[in-house]
């Protein structure tokens, strides 16, 4: 079993004349020694050192009081999620999953053995509760593919769980005054990488600054990529919210090639595309149950007690964890299948070798400007279609076929905003709006769907079925006020690319 905690902290370089005296800052009344404690620890990556490139630290640790294998995900400057298993021989199959997206084929090796005398004070309050722990380490690094050694000290100040970050800053402030400078390194291991590294060329990950209309599209994709791969560990540990988002970043991505087909070449895109559509549709199988549900139970709360016959509550239950259940199993089989790693691989090839067409070498205002235009004027047309068709589900069809398109124009307007500009972001903000009124409409269809499942089991087992159709007649005139409201809506909004 995984552990996970909030690691917040600060290192600095260590000074001839060590620690300070920290007594009453921030509220310390003293300062305990704890005695010193001698870490051996040996971190993991791939030849290519993927998971450092992504600030990502795997490592196997012994001595000191938490011994035991150690993966840390970067969240904000100085603060990382740090997950706990348990000391073993080999790597824990949780941890493994965790880091998959990144690794995928690639095999992990001991690539940094890190041996550290940590000499370490607790700051407590009058209390005698913990504010922050204080560690002065010697540190020996040695490369374990290549031969090389580096020795240094640092100081390394953590908050304690549940702490106010500010505190840091006052101990920040007194270490200054002292003369003791924060390090240049974010972590243990990236200095260690650094010291240690052959003589040869690092070159750099970063893009450049985007001049043409490819460089544009393609920082916007590179955008998406990196979200879904950082988002995997989320994902499979069931973080709130974290499918939703990786279900966007592929909608972005697949929209983003279909917009920019004149930059970006279709044929070698489309292929792409089909098996991002293929695990949107995968992650939407427990994302649309779980927005179903919110919505069906805020609708039944607003229902009053005495129009509430049956165990209509209870059973919107029992069907939401029976589908949340089935579709997390599948969904961490989809994570760790061929078909996902084999579509990652196919984004970075994209990336590092973009199939390109003539308009992408184009300025970005011209090209750009083209693709988001030819996207509003579509998104008009089907609006204008479904406005036009009679009430019922040739109507539902059209206006979802709408809401679809307009994320689509509002994805491209996202590419385009930094060659763009506020031209791009109004419009962002116009599809945004457009998008929330449509998909109001389509929940309401989804939601009168399953109304009508739930129903016939309910009847089917001798229950009222009248809460059902009451929810469901409330809900048709929810879709209602969305027909009647979308003429006006889209008159406001429909010149929203003329500035483009």
């Amino acid at each position: 079993m995984a552990d996970t905690k909030r690691e917040i902290e600060r290192k600095y370089e260590s000074e001839a004349s060590g620690l300070p005296d920290l007594t009453g800052v921030g509220g310390v009344a003293a300062v305990l020694d704890k005695g010193v404690a001698h870490l051996d620890a040996t971190y993991y990556d791939t030849t290519d050192e993927r998971l450092a490139a992504s600030s990502v630290t795997l490592r196997r640790r012994t001595g000191g009081s938490d011994a035991g294998w150690h993966l840390k995900f970067p969240v904000a400057p100085g603060v990382r999620d740090e997950i706990h298993a348990p000391l073993s021989d080999t790597l824990p199959d949780a941890l493994a999953g965790l880091v998959r997206s990144r690794v995928r084929d690639g095999e992990l090796l001991p690539v940094v053995r890190l041996r550290s005398d940590r000499d370490v004070r607790h700051l407590v309050d009058d209390d005698g509760r913990l504010l922050a722990e204080v560690s002065v380490d010697a540190v020996r690094a040695d490369r374990l593919t290549a031969g090389g050694e580096a020795q240094w000290t640092e100081i390394e100040v953590e908050l304690a769980d549940g702490g106010d970050p500010a505190f840091l800053d006052k101990v920040d402030k007194r270490l200054r005054k002292a003369g003791i400078r924060p390090s240049a390194s974010t972590s243990k291991l990236a200095r260690a990488l650094a010291e240690t590294a052959p003589h040869r060329q690092r070159t750099s990950a970063s893009a450049g600054e985007p001049v043409t209309a490819a460089d544009h599209v393609l920082a916007y994709v590179r955008a998406q990529r990196d979200a879904i791969v950082e988002l995997d560990p989320a994902v499979r540990q069931d973080v709130e919210d974290s499918v939703h988002s990786m279900r966007v970043a592929t909608r972005r991505l697949r929209s983003t090639f279909k917009s920019y087909g004149q930059i970006l070449d279709r044929t070698v895109t489309d292929p792409v595309g089909d098996e991002l559509k293929w695990l949107a549709g995968e992650l939407g199988l427990d994302r649309d149950r779980e927005v179903l549900t919110e919505r069906l139970t805020a609708a039944l709360d607003a229902v009053p007690a005495t129009l509430v016959r049956g165990p209509v509550a209870e059973r919107l239950r029992t069907w939401s964890r029976t589908e949340h259940g089935g579709a997390r199993g599948r969904l961490i089989g989809v994570l760790d299948s061929r078909r996902y790693l084999a579509l990652l691989d196919s984004l970075d090839a994209l990336i590092a070798d973009p199939p390109l067409r003539k308009a992408a070498g184009e300025k970005p205002r011209k090209a750009i400007a083209k693709a988001v235009k030819k996207d509003v004027r579509k998104v008009a047309e089907l609006v204008e279609r479904a406005v036009e068709l009679e009430p019922g589900t040739d109507r539902d069809v059209a206006i979802h076929e709408a809401r679809k398109k307009t994320k689509r124009a509002r994805y491209a307007a996202e590419a385009a905003r930094p060659a763009l500009g506020k031209p791009a972001k109004a419009l962002v903000k116009s599809m945004k709006s457009l998008q929330n009124l449509l998909g109001e409409h389509q929940d309401s269809v989804m939601a009168r769907q399953a109304l009508r499942e739930l129903s016939a089991v309910a009847h089917a087992a001798g229950e009222s079925a009248f809460t059902y159709g009451l929810l469901h007649e409330r809900e048709e005139q929810r879709a209602v006020r969305v027909e009647t409201e979308l003429p006006g809506f889209w008159d406001g909004i429909k010149g929203g690319a003329g500035g483009l």
